[in-house]
């Protein structure tokens, strides 16, 4: 198994934090704009039915709440403590919160690891002090929260004064590494009527992260919908199983990952460390995961009104209805710039539709209904029943101006009734019956551009839940534990570990002199190819330690000299045990399949064009670990390359399946070496022509660096 298990809902220690009986707000005042009296004035305005006591010395009562003098003097050990208190008074103010049996502190204050040493000394001493309690501490550094719910307001968000309070109970949570993201993207859903459950900033995560608050989430039953944002993860393991919890519960967890540039990486032995950078991690793990992930916060909110919808059945492949052949071919070219599909329809299903539809209205898709619509109303749920039927489209986006989108409303509503297909209306001349619309199924959207940003990501992320087979198997994989072999593991005998494991190897031997090699040679059959033998010589290309197409005996034994000569000279401190002979084969194309260790998410996969123009060309496809044949087959064909295997322009194909088996096999080789490892790499495998399978030329493995111990 490798998903740990998360904490039941019953016993979430985070309870006391986001869901209080009753709250104490130490440094509270009497100013609703202070942040020591904004969180009570939220309590007291918007109806928090817990109890509330200020805590202040200088006020005998503050909103018409008696103040109390200290924290000792409360008559009762309150669920939640907030500290409204400067940097250096919270770590003795802990301390008597933790006499009092306080479960749950939040700490407001900056000047903490943000503020440089003496910040840093300030925060290592609140965590080594709240690692000996029992208490859950959120922050320091950030604005505090709001179960919207409960109308448990602990945050000093202005934003709750500026932006329209909720009527009723709310299923979406946001959940942000910053206040101000927070804040921000609450105002623009709730412009565009999305009502929360949560409203959670982490601020400098010192004891509770991003991870432990999703964890929550994902079993809290307030929570259908998360909208994240962001910047580091600190506990990648506890991410991915909430983020799982999340994909099976079937709610949607939609993530904005901030830092769009790559990582470098310094002094990297192999291929895959550079072509494995931290956004395309992200973004692999993310769909993976089933999470949306987002890079706009108008973005999110419309993806958080449409998660509304989600239970309605939709995919990649689009039909859309218009009454303008222009506006139709526009939205054709979005919809598939951006990944999705738009099919030519059935014959049959073209017929119905010419049915109702002028000789100059298209039907094959996009669909030109005409303005000739309004003629026939009954055409316009035949039409849309007909839509609604068939096998050969997921969705259907309605693209007609208001007055038109009004007198199809009615039809669009008893189709959706009717059937479970989701139907999308996009309306640029503010039609009377959008509310309508909502109400009976249909999301409606104002503004093509926007539509189009929203409705792709939601309609890809539906295609891939239905058919995410991941999210099981990482659950179910059998890992059978290896043994690394003597380190430095050379490429010898790293092959032979990974072809215990079912990656085919070529046929090769190990030769310590000429005379042994030309032995080799004949033993195999020329034509051979000998390579460097030494585990400190990654590239051997690069250090002249690789003769191919060797045709006789002489030629063996001089590439022997020079291949020795040529490594001795690259790297004289290098330890060289030899060459490796090796049968000289051919194939169709060549790839790298390479393993690394990202620090969120563990061992992950990258798949590309092999061979000397790896980095040039990064034609790469990246998975977290473990993949199937299955996934490696899909890897296989997300590659610009794929067509090379495919019999492009009449070449031979390759094959494809003996690649996906080997991709598979090297999967389970990379999860049975665990920790032992940081990176394993085979650079190329030759795919030969379909039937006679592949096999590794080279590999490479590094074993696990200590902790703390930089990259050679």
């Amino acid at each position: 198994m490798l998903a740990p298990s998360l904490t039941t809902p019953s016993a979430h220690r985070l309870e006391p934090l986001l869901n209080p009986r009753s709250i104490a707000i130490v440094g509270a005042s009497s100013n609703p704009a202070r942040i020591g009296g904004m969180p009570i004035a939220h309590l007291t305005k918007f109806g928090y039915q817990g109890r509330i006591y200020p805590v202040n010395p200088k006020y005998p009562e503050v909103f018409a709440l008696r103040c109390w003098p200290d924290i000792e003097s409360l008559p009762e050990a309150p669920d939640l403590v907030v500290l409204a208190i400067a940097a250096a008074e919270v770590e003795p103010m802990l301390r008597r919160c933790h006499a009092k049996g306080v479960r749950a502190v939040i700490v407001y204050a900056a000047g903490f690891a943000e503020a440089g040493a003496e910040g840093t000394a300030l925060q290592d001493a609140l965590e080594a002090f709240v690692a000996t309690t029992d208490m859950v501490v959120a922050g320091p550094n950030l604005m505090g929260f709001a179960n919207l719910n409960s109308q448990v307001h602990t945050s000093f968000a202005s934003v709750f004064n500026t932006s329209p309070m909720q009527a009723g109970r709310g299923s979406v949570s946001l959940l942000t590494q910053s206040g101000n993201v927070c804040a921000a993207v609450y105002a623009i859903a709730r412009r565009l009527g999305v009502d929360f459950s949560h409203f959670i900033n982490t601020g400098n995560e010192a004891c509770v992260d991003f991870a432990q608050y999703l964890d929550y989430l994902a079993q809290d039953e307030g929570t259908e919908v998360c909208i994240g944002y962001i910047e580091e993860l600190r506990d990648g393991p506890r991410f991915m199983c909430a983020a799982a919890e999340f994909a099976r519960r079937g709610k949607l967890l939609i993530a904005y990952k901030a830092g769009e540039t790559e990582k470098g990486s310094e002094a990297v032995r192999s291929h895959t460390s550079a072509l494995a950078g931290d956004q395309a991690i992200y973004q692999a793990a993310f769909r993976q995961l089933d999470i949306i992930q987002s890079n706009d916060f108008v973005q999110m909110g419309q993806l958080a009104h449409l998660a509304g919808f989600r239970q309605r059945s939709a995919g990649k492949r689009v039909a859309i209805i218009t009454i303008s052949g222009a506006l139709g071919a526009i939205l054709a070219d979005k919809f598939i710039g951006a990944g999705l599909d738009v099919p030519t329809l059935p014959q049959a299903l073209q017929d119905t539709l010419r049915a109702g539809i002028p000789d100059y209205g298209m039907v094959s898709n996009p669909v030109d209904v005409t303005g000739n619509v309004v003629n026939d109303p009954g055409f316009v749920r035949k039409a849309m029943e007909a839509l609604a039927l068939s096998d050969a489209i997921d969705a259907v986006v309605v693209y007609a101006p208001g007055y038109m989108l009004d007198r199809m409303a009615d039809d669009l509503c008893a189709v959706a009734a009717a059937h479970s297909r989701l139907f999308v209306a996009i309306d640029t001349g503010a039609a009377k019956t959008r509310e309508q619309l909502r109400t009976g199924g249909v999301p409606v959207f104002e503004d093509i551009g926007v539509a189009v940003s929203a409705l792709s990501p939601f309609l890809l992320w539906q295609e891939r839940r239905r058919h995410n087979r991941w999210l099981s198997l990482r659950e179910t994989v059998a890992v059978q534990r290896a043994s690394l072999p003597p380190v430095p593991a050379d490429e010898y005998r790293t092959k032979l570990l990974l072809a215990q494991h079912g990656v085919p190897a070529v046929a090769e031997r190990v030769a310590t002199s000429a005379d042994e090699a030309v032995d080799a040679a004949q033993a195999l059959g020329f034509p051979v190819v000998l390579k460097v033998l030494s585990a400190d010589i990654a590239h051997k290309t690069e250090a002249g330690g690789v003769k191919l197409r060797l045709a006789d005996a002489d030629a063996v034994r001089a590439a022997f000299g020079e291949i020795l000569a040529n490594a001795r000279r690259y790297d004289p401190a290098a330890r060289i045990e030899g060459v490796l002979v090796g049968k000289m084969e051919s194939g169709v194309a060549e790839l790298i399949m390479g393993a690394t260790r990202d620090p969120v998410f563990g061992m992950t996969l990258t798949v590309g064009l092999g061979g000397v123009l790896t980095e040039l060309y990064k034609d790469v496809s990246h998975r977290v670990l473990p993949v199937d044949e299955a996934m490696a087959g899909e890897m296989l064909r997300e590659l610009k390359a794929y067509p090379l295997l495919d019999g492009y322009r009449g070449r031979p194909c390759g094959d494809v399946e003996g690649a996906a088996q080997a991709i598979a096999a090297f999967s389970r080789a990379v999860l049975a070496l665990q920790e032992q490892v940081d990176e394993v790499e085979v650079n190329p495998l030759l795919v030969k022509e379909a039937g006679q399978g592949v096999c590794m030329l080279d590999a490479l493995l590094l074993p696990a660096r200590p902790a703390g111990k930089p990259a050679h």
